[in-house]
């Protein structure tokens, strides 16, 4: 009999561009015992190999569209060769659940949704096999238990099921396995009402083990370091922060590409740098975030840190609203020099609370044959009252 092997991953997943259509109940109704003859079986058995065949040829190629067509097509016909509570069948649900979850810019917001549904009664189905066989704490329960929990609509539920795969990875004294499912409850619960000092341990406790386990240059150790910085950032611990920003600056320069951490650290740091007043130390990131992103004629340049305009007091009073347009040079530094205004409205407070303002800004300098150059901009800075 061919072993059927879960390809799910908890740390990355296989990405999709197609929605196969395939009828809910052929996937999802309870179906009776089906008695088959013995060439009826030997053809079931050897489409389900071909299908199971193409399937992983799929994922090795990377090939989106057919993985999600083999998984699913692998799953149906699995179910006839190994039955609905077999282990085999479970690990075929697992994979075409992991492909129904891919995020696809073709489907709109309700496909994504019924995706959703369909990949969530997918990994019930298989958790209800997989605590059968191994029992409900069963570290084997995990993968099954954080799918279903990722694909939940009730977060509390979800909650609960996040909290119970990682105190099954708790017990299973299993360091690097714990990682992993804290990290993915940290992933889950971060943007929920659910998110607590807890949730947020998920993730520092994570990265202690990562850091504890696995190389300087790991990926799993280098994302876990981008999470702990983001975290101690957002508490306003700026010195445990910036040396984590930095190191991941560190390991992902050593790539012959930008990788999107790299150049988020690079912006944080500049903000983080310009908020403890140390511009020096933020001037050579924001040279590096301009080294790294293409820079074209057209495009307006964003600032990697700014501060509102204080709004004058006089105006404020009077209920006075107005904006004022202001031109400027970035110069090789990322520093704005010569801010001078265009057009405004409102009167002159505005127009010295937009210049004075300005001078603090900085930006990625433009660079033209490997060199930081000084660049044009413009910028509307708006003045509203906030009514009522």
């Amino acid at each position: 009999m061919m072993a059927i092997v879960h390809s799910h991953s908890k740390a990355k997943l296989f990405s999709l561009a197609l929605l196969i259509s395939s009828p809910s109940s052929m996937l999802f109704a309870d179906e009776s015992s089906v008695t088959l003859d013995s060439k009826t079986v030997s053809e079931a058995t050897e489409s389900f190999s071909d299908s199971y065949k193409a399937y992983k040829q799929a994922v090795l190629d990377r090939k989106d569209a057919d993985v999600l067509k083999f998984a699913a097509q692998a799953y149906t016909l699995g179910k006839q060769k190994f039955g609905d509570s077999s282990i085999d069948t479970a690990n075929l649900g697992l994979n075409y659940a992991s492909a129904l979850m891919q995020k696809d810019k073709t489907l709109n917001k309700a496909q994504s949704a019924e995706r959703k549904v369909q990949a969530h009664q997918l990994y019930n189905i298989a958790l209800a096999v997989y605590e059968l066989e191994y029992g409900e704490e069963s570290v084997e329960s995990i993968d099954p238990l954080l799918g279903a929990a990722q694909t939940n609509p009730d977060i509390k539920q979800a909650t609960s099921q996040f909290k119970q795969a990682v105190e099954i990875a708790e017990d299973s004294e299993q360091p690097m396995v714990l990682a992993s499912v804290q990290m993915s409850a940290f992933d889950g619960l971060k943007h929920t009402r659910y998110y607590d000092r807890k949730t947020r341990n998920y993730a520092l406790n994570a990265f202690d083990i990562y850091k504890q386990k696995l190389p300087e240059d790991s990926i799993l150790r280098l994302e876990a370091t981008y999470t702990a910085a983001l975290i101690r950032m957002a508490e306003g611990k700026s010195s445990k922060a910036i040396p984590l920003f930095e190191m991941v600056i560190e390991q992902f320069s050593k790539l012959d590409y930008s990788h999107p951490y790299e150049l988020g650290s690079h912006a944080r740091l500049v903000e983080l740098y310009e908020e403890d007043g140390d511009s020096e130390s933020s001037t050579k990131h924001c040279i590096a975030i301009g080294s790294m992103s293409p820079w074209l004629e057209t495009q307006e340049q964003s600032p990697l840190y700014r501060l509102a305009p204080e709004y004058p007091i006089s105006s404020a009073r009077r209920g006075q609203e107005g904006w004022v347009q202001v031109a400027f040079t970035v110069d090789e530094y990322g520093f704005v020099t010569d801010p001078r205004v265009l057009d405004s409205k409102g009167g002159a407070g505005f127009e010295t609370s937009s210049l004075k303002t300005l001078k603090k800004w900085r930006y990625a300098p433009k660079f033209v044959d490997g060199k930081a150059v000084a660049a044009e901009s413009q910028v509307q800075l708006d003045f509203t009252l906030e009514k009522g």
